[in-house]
């Protein structure tokens, strides 16, 4: 349980950062790809999102238009909503300073996983049922997550920054075997990274294993298959949230004050 909790402590290490970098990138994938199946969106894909909205605009398409807008948006006031709480649990001296974004994620999952299909049925100003803003939401809160904990290292919902990554380190690989020796001045050899395409293989392959679990899960029992992700979610962050809750006097006063 102390190795979980210290998966969302204030205080950081490159070991941590990867660790609960990899988790998120798991629940990122299953969500991405379980919802896809449902949504026929992919609700991470915030570079096609953009796309659409030119392709609306030059089409004259406002459906398309919106339904691009609704998703960008989400995806942003997820990733605003993930600074105000990570900054405020500093301001507080938090112990769970990077739980508490991804607690609200697990609470958005769990009535999302039991409720789901009835969300498909709830419209938007956006053109889109609310379901896909809300994952949209999840994703951007759940990104910023991974790129406030690593200094915008490690992004956990889309993959195209972590294959630039390996792709980079694997060229530096490939440039210095077939160098070898020749490069006889230090400051020139071009050396990979074996720490970096560690962190970028990994990510990628647990985005894909949660793909594929998500795909899986929601082909055969529908939404219900987030609220497995939602109790991993909570398993990282109820700790580190319920030590801040019986050690921190910040925290109790807050809630003093409010109730």
């Amino acid at each position: 349980m102390r190795r979980i909790r210290h998966l969302t402590n204030r205080h950081r290490a490159n070991s941590t950062n990867l660790a609960l970098g990899w988790l998120l990138a798991f629940n990122a994938g299953a969500v991405n790809a379980g919802g896809f199946l449902v949504l026929h969106m992919y609700t991470s894909h915030m570079t096609g999102f953009a796309s659409q909205i030119a392709d609306g605009l030059v089409l004259e398409n406002m459906k398309m238009l919106l339904n691009a807008l609704g998703a960008i948006l989400s995806f942003m006031t997820g990733a605003a909503v993930c600074a105000v709480l990570v900054n405020w649990g500093r301001e507080k001296h938090l112990y769970s300073v990077y739980a508490l974004p991804l607690m609200l994620e697990a609470l958005m999952l769990l009535p999302f996983g039991l409720m789901g299909a009835v969300t498909l049925s709830w419209n938007t100003p956006f053109a889109v049922p609310i379901t896909v803003l809300l994952l949209s939401f999840m994703m951007g809160l759940q990104n910023a997550v991974g790129s406030k904990t690593s200094g915008g290292s490690i992004r956990t919902t889309h993959m195209t920054g972590n294959f630039t990554d390996l792709g980079m380190e694997l060229g530096k690989l490939f440039f210095w075997k077939r160098s070898g020796t020749a490069c006889t001045v230090p400051t020139s050899r071009v050396r990979h990274n074996w720490v970096r395409m560690r962190a970028s293989a990994g990510l990628i392959g647990m985005f894909v294993l949660g793909s594929i679990t998500g795909a899986v899960g929601f082909s055969y029992i529908g939404f219900f298959c987030v609220v497995p992700l939602a109790a991993l979610l909570l398993a990282v962050s109820v700790p580190p949230f319920i030590h801040d809750a019986k050690h921190s006097n910040e925290m109790r006063a807050f809630f003093q004050k409010r109730w």
